[in-house]
Order: C-alpha cells, then sequence, then structure tokens
C-alpha cells in the first residue's frame, strides 16, 4: 500500500520520509480483531440519484497493482482500479493511498499517536499515475477485470459513492483497511461475496511473517517493527486477509473464474495482462539480526576476555573486576553502552507509551518491554563518561548499591522473558530475539554490572 501520494499532494522529501516513517509503524499499531471473511460496506444512499453510462459493454474495469519499491514506505506494493468508459471517453485511475499532508508535521503525528490516519480517495489520468510510478522505478501490471454488466453497475454505484464529499475519507488501517482491501472488498461486493467465501481457509503466514518478508530489503527496519509488534499480529491470517498484498490479490484474482461464460465456460477473472513498465525489484539483504547478533557478540567476547580481577588490598572492602588495556576496553565498552541505551529506551518508550496512553492495541502487552526500558536511556550517562575517562565509573557506595540492584533486575526479567517464551505461556513470536539479543544482552549486563563501577573506597584504620 502506498502511505505516500504525492499526486494530490506538494512534499519535500523530508516531509516524504517523516510522513511514511510514521504511516509504517502505523503498521504496529492497527488492532488486530478477527475479522470475518464477508465484509459488510455501508449502503450506497440515494443510489437512484448517480449518473451511471448508458451502455455497460463499453465500460472496462482494469485492476493495477505496482510492484514493491525500495523505500520505506513502498515495500508492501500498491493496488488501484482504472476505469475506461467509452461512453463519454473518459479514462480515470481510482487510488486510495493519498492523505492530506498540509496540515503540518505536529498535527500529523499528534493524530498518528491517537491512532487518526484519514486517507482517500484519489482520481486521476493514467500518465500521471503511471509516471509517478516509473520515476520510482516500479513495475506496474495492468489486466482487464471480467465483470457482467451487472456487476459493473454494482462496481460503478460504489466508486461512485465513494467520491462522495462525505465517503472520500476513510480510516486507514495497514492491515484490514487500505488501498488494496479497498479494491477487494468493491470487487466482493459486485461478486455477491463469492471472492471471500471462496477464500475462508487460513494461510500458511502470519501478518508478522508478511511485515519481516516485505522488509527483507531493510534490516534495520524489519529488526524494529519485530520488536515493536507484539502478539495481535502473530496469528494466522486467513486468506481472505491474506488478499491486503497487492500482489497476493493479483495472484487470487488470476486463478479466480469470472461470472462472463463465452462458449458455455466462465472465462477467467482477470485477462489481457499486461506489464506497463517494468523494473528489477528491491534485493532482499540477510537478516537484521545476524549483524545485530555479529555486532553484540565480537566486542562482548573481547570485553570479557579483558576481564582481570582486582585483588583484595588494604585500600579496599572487597575485591572486584576491571580491564585490562583499559583506554580501549572501557572505551569499547562505552560506545557499545551508548548504542543499546539508546536503542533500548527508544523501543521502551515507544512500547510503555503505546500500552498506557495509545489506543494503537499492538503496541499494548509487549512481551519485549521485559526487555527494553524506557529507564535505559540513562545509560548513556555512564556510556559517555566511559567514552571520555577510558576508566570505571567511580560513584558512591549508596548509588552503586543502586545500579546493582537495576542490574539484578534486568538480568531477571531477560531470564523471566526467556522463561516466557520458551514455556509457551505467551503467543507473541519472539524466536529472533532470543537467538541473536537475550544472550548478549545478559552477557553484556553481567560484565557492567561487574567491571564498569567502583565504589569509593575509604582506607580503614583499626
Amino acid at each position: 500500500m502506498t502511505p505516500i501520494a504525492a499526486n494530490s499532494l506538494s512534499l519535500t522529501h523530508a516531509q516524504r520520509i517523516f510522513f511514511a516513517l510514521l504511516v509504517v509503524v502505523s503498521s504496529l499499531f492497527v488492532s488486530a480483531p478477527i475479522v470475518s471473511a464477508q465484509v459488510e460496506l455501508p449502503e450506497i444512499s440515494a443510489a437512484d440519484t448517480i449518473r451511471l453510462p448508458a451502455n455497460f459493454e463499453l465500460v472496462d474495469f482494469y485492476l493495477i497493482t505496482v510492484d514493491v519499491g525500495d523505500q520505506v514506505w513502498d515495500n508492501f506494493g500498491h493496488t488501484a482500479l482504472r476505469v475506461v468508459d467509452r461512453n463519454t471517453r473518459s479514462d480515470l485511475v481510482f487510488n486510495w493511498g493519498l492523505f492530506d499532508a498540509s496540515e503540518g508535521n505536529v498535527v500529523f503525528a499528534s493524530n498518528f499517536l491517537q491512532g487518526i490516519l484519514n486517507y482517500q480517495l484519489g482520481v486521476s489520468p493514467p500518465s500521471w499515475e503511471f509516471g509517478r510510478y516509473e520515476r520510482e522505478q516500479r513495475t506496474v501490471w495492468q489486466d482487464k477485470i471480467n465483470l457482467t454488466n451487472a456487476q459493473k453497475e454494482t462496481l460503478y454505484k460504489r466508486l461512485a459513492w465513494n467520491l462522495r464529499e462525505e465517503n472520500i475519507v476513510y480510516s486507514y488501517q495497514y492491515f484490514f483497511d487500505n488501498c488494496t482491501t479497498r479494491v477487494r472488498d468493491y470487487l466482493n461486493e459486485a461478486l455477491g461475496g463469492r471472492l471471500a467465501s471462496e477464500n475462508r481457509a487460513f494461510a500458511r503466514s502470519t501478518f508478522r511473517d508478511e511485515v519481516q518478508d516485505h522488509y527483507a530489503s531493510i534490516p534495520p527496519v524489519a529488526v524494529s517493527l519485530d520488536i515493536l509488534m507484539n502478539g495481535n499480529i502473530d496469528r494466522p491470517m486467513t486468506q481472505w486477509e491474506e488478499l491486503f498484498l497487492p500482489a497476493q490479490l493479483r495472484r487470487e484474482l488470476l486463478n479466480f473464474p469470472s461470472d462472463v461464460l463465452r462458449n458455455g465456460q466462465r472465462a477467467p477473472m482477470l485477462e489481457e495482462p499486461t506489464v506497463i513498465m517494468e523494473f528489477t525489484p528491491p534485493t532482499a539483504k540477510p537478516s537484521g539480526y545476524y549483524f545485530v547478533g555479529a555486532g553484540l557478540l565480537i566486542p562482548i567476547v573481547f570485553l570479557f576476555l579483558m576481564l582481570k580481577r582486582i585483588p583484595l588490598s588494604s585500600f579496599s572492602s572487597q575485591p572486584g573486576f576491571t580491564l585490562r588495556a583499559a583506554q580501549l576496553s572501557f572505551r569499547m565498552m562505552g560506545l557499545l553502552t551508548l548504542l543499546l541505551s539508546l536503542a533500548s529506551g527508544i523501543y521502551g518508550s515507544i512500547m510503555g507509551f503505546g500500552w498506557l496512553a495509545s489506543a494503537h492495541l499492538d503496541l499494548h502487552h509487549n512481551l519485549n518491554l521485559l526487555l527494553f526500558w524506557p529507564t535505559d536511556i540513562l545509560g548513556v550517562i555512564f556510556a559517555v563518561r566511559w567514552l571520555i575517562a577510558g576508566r570505571s565509573y567511580t560513584m558512591s557506595s549508596t548509588l552503586h548499591n543502586v545500579i546493582i540492584l537495576y542490574f539484578i533486575l534486568h538480568i531477571l526479567a531477560a531470564l523471566g522473558y526467556v522463561f516466557v517464551s520458551l514455556t509457551g505461556m505467551a503467543e507473541q513470536d519472539v524466536v529472533s530475539l532470543l537467538i541473536f539479543v537475550v544472550p548478549a544482552l545478559i552477557a553484556f549486563g553481567v560484565l557492567v554490572w561487574n567491571a564498569g563501577f567502583s565504589p569509593v573506597r575509604r582506607m580503614r584504620f583499626s
């Protein structure tokens, strides 16, 4: 689905990225109810006032499918409808991927956090629509949709209804109400519900599977979405729900029989396949978890090798640990702490805020809050100290005890996370985090706990 539609807006490149990132993250926030196979569309009021074509034999509908792109906002592709009316010599593309950004970044972000994502239907000539995809170098397929005249009339009336001022805006939901599901639902209505009734079975994948697969070309985004999404999107999709994907909708319709009879046989739903333009799709990259795992494992192993014990002396009340080659080791620990503190604090803040103050249900009860705490952002203070000083952080015994307690609680929470995950008590898919992240976080916590801090040691006189 195409979150950014510059054909109705005048956006700077920075604005496009800002809005697109917010809308992509909206995939985390849609509620994920079990939806019925049959979608009940609003009744077309005042249907008799809609001006219909004189002859539906001269009206053709085309499915427009746009391949995935290489930007954050277009990795799922896009779907539109092209309507050619030879009665009036009109040729227009109906696109449900538009939104109004004129209210500015602050208002848009505020509405986004409240769950308000108002998209709208836009209509434009094919030359304009296709020109945009050519600039974005995305493959576009066009397929003629075989419909009876009665079905064409039903679809035409629905499009006319959607163009009314009171209906043109809709509440966008990434999985359940977007540019592709609009086309799916309208075609299903024209077919008398047959498309939905024949796609009741469960699909082979979950919503999380599709998110990870479609963002395989942008590993950092794939990892972030995997962390921020809760277990709502881990249930299997139905085949009907799977049709939120543009390529899957086209694939299904290519194999779906129409109600148009030719020589006593049903014609296919789609025919006259045409490649409007063709480009190479973005290449999938190795999982971002491979880079995260290696980026954590290598420095942590190095730091453990640098670990050495401080012997008990007359100037200390207890033995402790430090790092060899302190100038190098502590700065490496500081850099790693800086990155982890920022990442954990930001992820934890998003999930925590979502649970406490947002209506977005897919941010609630996220198991990953056991790993990523909003308060971890305070680790930046210690990270900067290690980076500058190149030695352990000396503090009062009271503060030292507080820090140690924090680490103990963090490690216990991580162990609880492992227990809940492995015993199946939570239905959230966290396999990648268990393999590539959790062991490293626990090991790093133990390392910093022992070597990163030292209490002020007083001399004792007997």
